[in-house]
């Protein structure tokens, strides 16, 4: 049986996702890495086809969010359901190296040498870097749902849309069969 209108609909489906994730993302964080790795593959095989996303490993913490080990955090998933993150930060914050060089990259500087103040910056900024992590840890790290938003959307019309989808090719097929008989 032909089966282009829903490899072409499936395809379509992955953009959309892809492109507002994308899009989401840009408007919360800015161009990334990460916004620039989001990417799909609809593939068929013998049981039909499957739709997969890809990102960068630590899009999903974003996208779901980290409790830290004062504060609960929560996303809303493909249902509109508030639920519980599944990562936590329990033992360890995030890696001081990490934000040391979050710091230096965002160009964040000491206002000064005031008293107490070292004029060495690679000790301020692996300070800072504590400190923030030490924050985060107890915090955790907000959802910003930028992947899970889109893909309830598109997923809610892709179950509206797929049975017409299916009949056009489903009818496709019948008129292909009784042209050939």
């Amino acid at each position: 049986m032909k089966t282009q209108n829903i490899e072409n609909y499936l395809n379509s489906f992955a953009n959309n996702v892809v492109k507002d994730a994308e899009n989401l993302l840009y408007s919360k964080k800015g161009q990334t890495a990460l916004g620039q790795s989001i990417r799909a593959t609809v593939k068929k095989d013998a049981n039909g086809f499957s739709v997969k996303f890809y990102m960068l490993d630590y899009g999903t913490f974003l996208d779901k969010g980290v409790s830290g080990n004062k504060k609960k955090i929560s996303y809303t998933n493909t249902e509109g359901k508030k639920v519980s993150s599944p990562y936590s930060y329990k033992t360890k914050g995030p890696p001081i190296d990490i934000i040391s060089k979050w710091i230096k990259k965002k160009g964040i500087k000491p206002t000064g040498t005031g008293r107490g103040r070292s004029k060495n910056t690679g000790q301020y900024i692996s300070g800072l870097a504590y400190l923030i992590s030490k924050k985060i840890k107890r915090d955790g790290i907000k959802s910003i749902s930028f992947f899970h938003k889109p893909l309830s959307i598109w997923y809610d019309r892709l179950q509206d849309d797929f049975l017409k989808v299916f009949t056009e090719d489903i009818q496709s097929y019948l008129t292909t069969f009784t042209k050939n008989k």
